[in-house]
């Protein structure tokens, strides 16, 4: 029996199930560590962690109930993912549980997703290509001659974390304005990446596209309402790679359907995958992918990996690099905890 278990839920979350886990172990090795899968319930997973030193989180949600259960002994939940809404973040925080995830690692191919659903919906590419296939070569040229020249118009970008920065970057060569609102950033920071800083009604009103970044906590659920599509340009483009919950999404519906904006570009809906009563699926206004804007062949090796190097820094007694709870360091059950803040491996 291995000195350090991990328990994690049967399956894999984003990928098919299995797949193993050598990309996870492969910071870990020499630790004699193991990853152990167990049930996906809550009572059944309860009784598989409790001899548990560490939970790799995914494939199910980390409850108040389940946080609350698992042993004294456990030093924290480790995510494959950018979001951290599959844990209850305030549990975890009131046990002294440390909860880590992958802030930097789909950056590049979340910014590249959106750029490309702001141009396919601006230039209307899947409407373009629908007229050829349709043998409605002529219709082609007339639709696009009625929508305006990029360059020039503003681009509104709501939250500014990482990959709303790297979103602004890519708007720039093709002329756009770029603005922002995020109460939690410092306007200094917009600046310096070019971005001119403004309210949310500045960029509800101002802006030709608007895209959606802010992350899937409590306080930002349902934060687009009716009110704020209705302040939109009628010819605005909303995009959206953040978190479907983020946005009413009643709300988005009505204003593609009766025409408070024109189009919206979607990675994310509030549930997912969509039923197929959802009035979404047969808007020709919008354009869809299937929560799919991180993914790209590095994909899997470079969150594995940073998860198994999380997992190393915290069996070795020490922070992890991606703590999105760090108010756990005043616990006074951290006190095992070697809190180095520019470490970078567990033998470094």
């Amino acid at each position: 029996m291995a000195k350090f278990k991990i328990a994690t839920p049967a399956g894999a979350s984003f990928t098919t199930a299995g797949g193993g886990y050598e990309y996870e172990m492969e910071p870990l090795d020499g630790m004699d560590a193991e990853i152990v899968e167990g049930p996906t319930d809550e009572d059944g997973f309860i009784r598989f962690a409790q001899d548990a030193d560490a939970i790799y989180g995914k494939g199910m949600r980390f409850t108040r109930k389940i946080i609350d259960g698992l042993p004294e002994q456990c030093r924290a939940i480790a995510l494959g993912s950018v979001g951290v809404d599959s844990v209850d973040v305030v549990a975890a925080t009131a046990r002294g549980l440390p909860v880590t995830n992958c802030p930097h690692t789909f950056i590049e191919e979340v910014a590249d997703h959106a750029m490309a659903l702001l141009l396919s919906s601006f230039r209307r590419v899947i409407e373009q290509d629908r007229m050829v296939r349709e043998g409605r070569w002529r219709e082609g040229r007339p639709a696009l001659l009625q929508i305006p020249r990029m360059m020039g118009q503003t681009l509104g970008l709501i939250a500014f974390g990482h990959v709303a920065r790297a979103v602004a970057k890519r708007a720039k060569p093709f002329g756009l304005r770029v603005i922002a609102y995020d109460p939690f950033i410092q306007e200094l920071l917009m600046v310096e990446h070019g971005v001119i800083p403004a309210t949310l009604e500045e960029v509800l009103t101002q802006s030709d596209f608007i895209s959606m970044h802010a992350p899937a906590t409590p306080e930002a659920e349902g934060m687009l309402m009716e009110k704020h599509f209705r302040q939109m340009k009628k010819t605005a483009i909303f995009i959206n790679t953040g978190r479907g919950p983020t946005v009413q999404e009643s709300a988005l519906i009505k204003a593609l359907q009766e025409g408070w904006i024109a189009h919206a570009g979607l990675d994310v809906l509030e549930i997912e995958p969509p039923g197929n009563n959802n009035p979404i699926l047969g808007m020709p206004n919008v354009t869809l992918s299937a929560h799919t804007a991180s993914a790209s062949a590095r994909f899997d090796p470079a969150r594995k990996l940073h998860v198994g190097r999380e997992l190393a820094l915290i069996l070795n007694g020490r922070w992890p690099m991606s703590c999105v709870n760090p108010a756990v360091l005043m616990s006074s059950k951290l006190r095992r905890w070697q809190p180095i803040s520019m470490e970078r491996g567990p033998n470094s």
